[in-house]
């Protein structure tokens, strides 16, 4: 059969096999789709299937044919890894059974697989159907039924065939074009990852990998990451069953062409990644599930189990959450910390095996990739309630908001960037959730160059921590318009958020009427300004004093103590207060060297500058006030940062200010 004449429609789904060794899986497979899945030296030598196969399936559909993706898999028990990196990328199986042995171990822990990987639908073939009686075939479909109770396939259809006289297999075709109208596609929407399961050179091509897209759409020139190790690259060019297409989407076996990475640098196990989405990790929130038929206890807290992961296997310790055990059937928040940096997506299913001696012991589902061990017992509980939160939204695909406002809330604030890694979402992606969860969950954004996340409940928090500081502010400055905005953004409640950020939670603030903002002053709402006249006296004693030393300010600490002659009661925080009200209302400035400058004397010293001719430098300065370079080099260097004046370089006469008269 010649792949490239199909002139049929590709389907985004995944059809696998599975059972024991030698029951027919690999030749049905031929039979059915005209590919030998056996490519390998050593399995035509041994018979059996070391490694996964791959074939295109031609189902002839009502409107014309549709084309599948078949994976073929290893049924022993050696080769369990390989299975489960074949059976992880599938959306139904084909559970293959032969009438001479009917169901045995591999099977069971097949199937034990299956349902841990989330496999939804199927069926199941009896093959060898011509090797035994009619009588003895109904006792083999009688206990494949029994066998089949409580899982996915218990009302599965069961079709008798033989892969050697062709019987059955035009019902067998059926059967799986009626499969395939019940299962759904895999969306196409989200950042691609695609698992690699096989990499190798090709002459004239270089590196071409190959695996199943678990989400997102591949597209020739899209630049991409390989993790764990985080190599970049750019697809060259795609295949889907031999043929080239511009792009491959979720749910279709994908044959990748990379330019920019070299083979030696790949391996199974790795995934390629939409660029700047995803990161490896080595810490993951679960939802843990163990099987029935696991030892009593099933597992304990730490200990060390194989995980199996897309295409990756990598040794890893269970951290429960819950308890210090957890029992065969159960199904528990926990952690895995891996031993090596891995990549996983929110969703993705995963095995866990003893790591000595290697038995499925059970599976789950990924929650949160980019986790962190939580200290204490209080600290493990809420994870675990976070966990369930997450277990509770992924189940509703409905309201995929609802998924970002729980990491918003665990985060509290989500810049754009991070938040883009955590909900692993495309810029566009992102930004249509994080719309959800704003209308919807009480996320509020703030603009900035990008825009940032809050929660609701992190939003309430700031809020109450940002009037708390404007009533003690009021308290302690009640002649005062309120604070200065630039002062309140450098208050550390605020230092997690940009200063484009921060301001706009300001104007959200005061959007709801929780502060008032007058020009460049943020005040409560029901706060009125007192006019303090001990504050006047204390204002109307500086000014003077600075008015009387002119063009040689005072230091802080000399008008404290001309201060204190006239008020005994000005202590450092008084004064301290003082000085924050008058720099705030712009009245005051404070020099390097602690020196005051009022706006009277600021006024005094720009009429002098005025009225020099000649050019205005540091020496004609001081002779005009009679004051030295001491109090005139600050009192300029304010002047040349507010655009008072500019300074210049004369040949001549070297530093050289001239006084910009309209930005007085």
């Amino acid at each position: 059969m010649n792949i490239n004449n199909f002139p049929d429609r590709e389907i985004s789904l995944v059809l696998g096999t599975a059972g024991h060794i030698d029951h027919g899986k690999t030749s049905l497979v031929k039979v059915i789709t005209g590919v030998d899945c056996d490519r390998l030296i050593e399995e035509k030598k041994r018979g059996i299937t070391i490694e996964l196969g791959f074939a295109p399936l031609r189902i002839e559909k009502e409107g014309g044919a549709a084309v599948v993706s078949v994976v073929d898999v290893p049924g022993h028990e050696r080769f369990i890894r390989q299975m489960v990196a074949g059976a992880a990328g599938v959306d139904a199986v084909m559970l293959v059974v032969a009438a001479d042995e009917s169901v045995m171990p591999q099977t069971r822990e097949h199937l034990a697989i299956l349902e841990l990987l989330g496999i939804k639908d199927g069926l199941v073939a009896v093959t060898k159907s011509d090797k035994v009686e009619s009588g003895l075939l109904e006792l083999v479909e009688e206990d494949i039924r029994d066998f089949t109770k409580g899982t996915f396939l218990e009302n599965a259809a069961i079709i008798p065939v033989s892969a050697v006289t062709g019987h059955n297999l035009d019902a067998l075709k059926k059967e799986l074009a009626a499969l395939l109208d019940r299962v759904q596609p895999r969306p196409r929407r989200g950042a691609l990852f695609l698992p690699i399961d096989r990499a190798f050179p090709i002459s004239g091509f270089g590196t071409v990998v190959t695996g199943t897209a678990y989400r997102g759409t591949a597209r020739q020139g899209d630049e991409v990451e390989i993790f764990p190790s985080g190599r970049e690259g750019k697809i060259r060019s795609l295949q889907v069953h031999g043929n080239s297409v511009e792009e491959a989407c979720a749910g279709q076996r994908v044959a990748v062409n990379l330019s920019g990475i070299a083979v030696d640098e790949l391996a199974r196990g790795d995934v390629v990644c939409h660029k700047g989405v995803y990161r490896s990790t080595r810490c993951f929130d679960v939802m843990l599930k163990l099987l029935p038929s696991a030892p009593e206890p099933a597992i304990k807290h730490w200990q060390r189990v194989r995980v199996y992961l897309g295409t990756s296997d990598v040794l890893a310790r269970v951290s429960l959450l819950e308890g210090k055990y957890a029992s065969p059937g159960e199904e528990v928040p926990a952690q895995l910390i891996a031993e090596e940096d891995v990549v996983c997506t929110a969703g993705e299913r995963f095995i866990i095996r003893f790591y000595s001696p290697l038995t499925t012991i059970g599976g789950g589902r990924v929650l949160f990739p980019y986790s962190h061990k939580p200290r204490g017992r209080a600290a493990r509980l809420a994870l675990s309630g976070h966990i369930r939160a997450l277990c509770a939204a992924d189940s509703s695909h409905s309201d995929e908001g609802a998924r970002f406002a729980l990491l918003a809330g665990q985060a509290g604030i989500l810049d754009f960037d991070k938040a883009a890694v955590w909900a692993q979402e495309t810029h566009d992606g992102l930004a249509s959730l994080a719309a959800q969860a704003v209308k919807k969950h009480g996320v509020l954004e703030l603009k900035g160059d990008k825009p940032v996340y809050v929660s609701r409940a992190c939003f309430d928090e700031l809020s109450l921590a940002i009037t708390g500081i404007l009533r003690d502010y009021h308290a302690s400055h009640a002649s005062e318009r309120g604070i200065q905005i630039d002062e309140l953004l450098r208050a550390k409640t605020l230092n997690k958020l940009s200063g484009k950020a921060a301001r706009s939670l300001i104007a959200l603030l005061a959007e709801k009427n929780t502060v008032a903002v007058e020009d460049t002053w943020v005040r409560l709402p029901d706060f009125e300004r007192k006019d303090d006249e001990a504050l006047q006296r204390d204002t109307k004693t500086l000014f003077a004093f600075c008015k009387k030393c002119a063009f040689q300010p005072p230091t802080l600490e000399e008008a404290r103590g001309e201060l204190m002659k006239t008020n005994p009661k000005m202590n450092a925080g008084a004064f301290s207060a003082l000085i924050t009200s008058l720099k705030n209302s712009r009245r005051l400035v404070l020099l390097p060297g602690e020196f005051l400058l009022t706006d009277e004397v600021e006024n005094d010293v720009l009429e002098v500058l005025l009225k020099i001719e000649g050019g205005v430098t540091l020496a004609s300065v001081r002779d005009a006030t009679q004051s030295s370079r001491k109090f005139i080099l600050p009192i300029l260097e304010y002047f040349d940062s507010k655009g008072y004046t500019r300074r210049i370089v004369d040949p001549k006469a070297g530093d050289v200010r001239i006084v910009k008269r309209a930005n007085r």
